[in-house]
């Protein structure tokens, strides 16, 4: 099997090396627009070697998509183009609706198979992936219906292969329920460490006083923007749902305290500790 990885950063990277350890004979190609990145991918044992994208797309019985979003709308019709006929490809992104649209308009549109790892950290590039980060975690599926049998087969197999869990939805769904558990958490942290930037100039002071609190709350603003700005774009209705309920909610805590209302504090953050039941509940099954 040769499998090209398109974006040979911290999740194609990752990607590669779990699927290296299940399937020793497997070739990889790495296909990057960075120089940089595709030397470091080789000198990791990432990939066997480095191509343009036309040239691994044509001999490639798996294409893994592993850019940031935007990206991958531009390069899917191209590399379904290109694609054998025996061939399948595959895209990571965290928005799916756009993408799926874009996919349904290929005669190949069975030949592609819309996944979304829910794994990832705040560091990008192939120097931060790692072979752990994706076993064990879920992998989402959309629009499995519209793949053929043996494209769907071959990404369900690779994906359980390396330990993942997987579960199925529509396009539009992923992308609310992504809103509301990934995206809105990213702008919380942006705006958390904006906010602390700008009203503390003093950067040892922060250094000094923040705790580990504070060093977990604001740690996905370490995130790239390159890849968070389009998922915001692609999913802007969503996103600009859940921050509208968000605001919502920190307006009446601001209210509560302003009033210093505190019961009305106490049953705020009482409600909000539900959140730790559902956590738990979820790190069992």
């Amino acid at each position: 099997m040769t499998i090209s990885i398109v974006g040979v950063g911290l999740l194609g990277g990752s990607f590669a090396l779990a699927v290296r350890e299940k399937y020793p004979k497997a070739r990889f190609i790495g296909v990057d627009a960075s120089a940089v990145h595709g030397q470091l991918a080789l000198a990791k044992g990432i990939v066997d070697e480095m191509m343009p994208l036309e040239k691994a797309v044509a001999q490639s019985t798996l294409v893994v998509l592993a850019t940031p979003v935007n990206t991958i709308l531009n390069l899917l019709p191209a590399v379904l183009d290109k694609l054998p006929a025996n061939g399948t490809v595959l895209d990571l992104g965290s928005t799916k609706e756009g993408i799926c649209a874009l996919a349904d308009q290929h005669v190949k549109r069975t030949q592609f198979v819309a996944a979304h790892p829910m794994a990832g950290t705040e560091n990008s590039g192939p120097g931060a992936a790692f072979r752990e980060l994706l076993p064990g975690k879920n992998l989402i599926i959309c629009d499995r219906e519209k793949s053929q049998p043996d494209s769907l087969s071959l990404v369900q197999a690779v994906f359980s292969d390396i330990g993942m869990k997987l579960f199925y939805m529509t396009p539009q769904e992923h992308d609310l329920h992504l809103a509301y558990v990934s995206h809105l958490s990213h702008i919380s942290a942006f705006a958390l460490g904006l906010t602390v930037l700008e009203k503390e100039k003093d950067e040892q002071a922060i250094f000094d006083m923040a705790s580990t609190g504070f060093s977990s709350t604001v740690r996905l603003a370490k995130s790239s923007p390159q890849m968070w700005a389009p998922i915001f774009d692609q999913n802007r209705d969503n996103v600009s749902q859940a921050l509208a309920d968000y605001i919502d909610f920190l307006q009446r805590f601001k209210a509560v305290i302003d009033d210093r209302d505190v019961p009305g504090s106490l049953d705020f953050m009482a409600r909000a500790n539900v959140i730790r039941r559902v956590l738990e509940g979820i790190e069992k099954r």
